[in-house]
């Protein structure tokens, strides 16, 4: 019997304005679900969140989800 992988997640809040960053920074943070500052979202943490959190962390704050 296969046993299922218990995946962490990750609470990903928006904290800065998109204004004056590079477009494909703005189109991160868009694809994340993330709109307007104050923002929230949870999603587990694999290769490619982590990879899009990393290319926009000076914009958003990440903690460990229950």
């Amino acid at each position: 019997m296969a046993t299922k992988k218990t995946e962490t997640m990750i609470k990903i809040t928006r904290t800065r304005s998109g204004i004056g960053s590079k477009r494909n920074h703005r189109e991160t943070l868009r694809s994340l679900g993330l709109r307007k500052i104050g923002d929230s979202v949870v999603r587990s943490n694999d290769a490619v969140t982590a990879g899009m959190v990393r290319a926009v962390a000076h914009m958003v704050t990440v903690e460990e989800a229950n």
